[in-house]
């Protein structure tokens, strides 16, 4: 079974989505080393309108950009879960535009690797929600914002088990845990 991994930055009170950009300060190159090794890890993407409509009209016309995962992006199936959406017209983008979770219940029995989770916070709380979510990496960087979308909204409980963790130079720390699925 394919699992699907979410990779996130973070601010350190589980801040994912706000208006600014708060996370480009601490962009280094430890943090590109980490992006690049979760991009090629993947052989597929799912990905919200949102987060799919910034990443199509960015990455088609980046090659060879400073992380090495444009080539990347723009070769791997991306599933983007829309009913709005007008069309999926980036290089192999399938999308999913209704019973969302058993498609993706469906996509996960498929033959792969796995199948990462960028951004797309509907997506993300809707697939936690479901137990879809096999494992979560983060990067929490030093600052808190008080208010924005989280992670994990109110309500939400999972057992994790850490499964990886390092603490750059600038102060962010990586965490990936594994989701204890409860039967």
């Amino acid at each position: 079974m394919r699992k699907i991994v979410v990779s996130e930055f973070l601010s350190a009170d589980g801040v994912m989505e706000a208006p600014d950009m708060w996370q480009f300060p601490f962009q280094t190159e430890e943090m590109g080393a980490i992006t690049e090794r979760q991009t090629n890890d993947t052989d597929a993407f799912l990905l919200g309108r949102v987060t799919y409509e910034i990443f199509a009209g960015f990455w088609p016309a980046m090659t060879n950009n400073e992380f090495g995962v444009a080539d990347k992006y723009n070769s791997v199936p991306k599933y983007v879960v829309s009913t709005t959406l007008q069309k999926a017209d980036w290089n192999n983008s399938i999308q999913i535009k209704s019973n969302v979770i058993e498609e993706i219940r469906k996509l996960k029995q498929q033959p792969g690797g796995k199948i990462g989770i960028i951004g797309s916070a509907t997506l993300v709380h809707s697939l936690l929600d479901a137990n879809l979510i096999d494992e979560i990496q983060v990067l929490v960087h030093p600052i808190v914002l008080g208010k924005g979308v989280r992670l994990f909204v109110e309500g939400y409980h999972s057992p994790l088990k850490l499964a990886d963790s390092k603490i750059l130079a600038n102060g962010v720390v990586y965490l990936s845990y594994q989701i204890e699925h409860q039967t």
